[in-house]
């Protein structure tokens, strides 16, 4: 069976204060309510005329109506109070909280964990089948060599650029046969091109 807490002197002190406060403004709604009703009751015929008396009697009613506005609004002021003495003080309320927060999001985080190392499994997969694809086929073969997955890309780009076409040690002997072929043929075309002209 858990004890009461104990509460510092302080603490004690205002919830006293807090209680006193409470039973004054709830006595003053309930006397001055009171007394409205007895004021309304029709009295017999007295030294004060009817006039000057009805007069006091009104004028009584706003003053206890009054009182019974202020007791009200003391007592809301009450319950601001106390709640902003439980928001302040009531510790285990809010470390049960806390640890019901972090209990969330450590759940949350294993979550995450779990779908993020499934992610990377099924990543892990499919790249080994996108190598084991790559390497098998044609791509991956440079000279019976195979090369990594950048470097055949590096080299592929390159086959189609302007500087392998141009630069003449790029060239295949075939193509260097072929551009000299070309070359003969046109020195015989000038060649006697000239000589029919002397």
């Amino acid at each position: 069976m858990s004890t009461p807490r104990v509460l510092p002197q302080s603490k004690e002190t205002l919830l006293q204060n807090y209680n006193k406060r409470l039973k004054d403004d709830i006595r003053s709604i309930l006397d001055n309510f009171t007394e409205i009703i007895k004021t309304a009751k029709v009295e017999d015929e007295t030294q004060v005329s009817r006039a000057t008396q009805a007069e006091q009697d009104h004028f009584e009613m706003h003053v206890r109506a009054a009182n019974i506005v202020r007791a009200g609004e003391s007592l809301m002021k009450l319950v601001s109070d106390l709640k902003q003495f439980l928001i302040l003080n009531d510790f285990p309320s809010v470390n049960e909280a806390i640890s019901l927060r972090n209990q969330q999001l450590r759940t949350l985080q294993e979550e995450c964990d779990k779908k993020l190392i499934s992610l990377r499994d099924e990543i892990a997969i499919d790249l080994y089948e996108l190598e084991e694809e790559y390497y098998s086929s044609s791509c991956g073969q440079w000279d019976g060599v195979e090369l990594p997955l950048c470097e055949a890309f590096h080299r592929q780009d390159s086959w189609g650029s302007p500087e392998m076409t141009s630069d003449p040690s790029n060239a295949n002997p075939e193509d260097s046969d072929h551009l000299g072929s070309q070359e003969s043929m046109q020195r015989h075309r000038n060649g006697s091109g000239t000589s029919e002209q002397s």
